[in-house]
């Protein structure tokens, strides 16, 4: 268990059943393989929100609205479009870099995983776009350690809601609506 995800498990307790996925086809299907600390983020919380704000998507998630394998084709689809007339950030301009979205917000705003060629997924960082425009801010951390330090306040983003996180904190795995 990742440091990160211990410091999440004292934020939220974790539902009683845990999520299994098949990781195998689901990588081959986007083409990259997945960090450990996102599959072990699934396999214990599921597609969810936190603090009715930010929701992490889930791979055959219940909820169809965040399911990763459609954001990740969708999101890829949208922004080539959109860089033909937005400037594409600088992180990404290293020949073969790309972006694969991980998690959104209630406002629209995405979190993605930066994915550089030859970088090893669990080195794989966190980039957030603002909602509806094109700044980007880039966080040198996993996503796991994005969302326990985002919720206990470590990490600040000047994208994300200045009302995240809450306090009390909320959890809710995200189910068929």
């Amino acid at each position: 268990m990742t440091n990160a995800l211990a410091r999440l498990l004292e934020i939220a307790p974790p539902p009683s059943d845990s999520r299994r996925k098949d990781w195998g086809e689901i990588e081959r299907t986007l083409g990259v393989d997945l960090p450990a600390d996102y599959k072990e983020l699934i396999h214990v919380y599921g597609g969810s929100n936190w603090d009715d704000y930010l929701y992490v998507l889930e791979p055959g998630c219940p909820n169809e609205n965040y399911e990763l394998i459609e954001w990740a084709e969708n999101q890829a689809e949208n922004l080539e479009g959109l860089w033909e007339f937005e400037r594409k950030p600088t992180e990404l301009e290293v020949e073969g870099s790309r972006v694969i979205p991980w998690a959104t917000t209630d406002n629209g705003e995405c979190l993605y995983w930066l994915v550089r060629p030859g970088l090893d997924p669990d080195q794989w960082t966190v980039m957030v776009n603002e909602a509806r425009g094109d700044r980007w801010e880039h966080f040198s951390v996993s996503c796991t350690q994005f969302l326990a330090s985002s919720l206990d306040g470590e990490l600040q983003s000047n994208i994300l809601s200045s009302l995240f996180p809450r306090t009390p904190h909320e959890f809710r795995r995200l189910r068929t609506v």
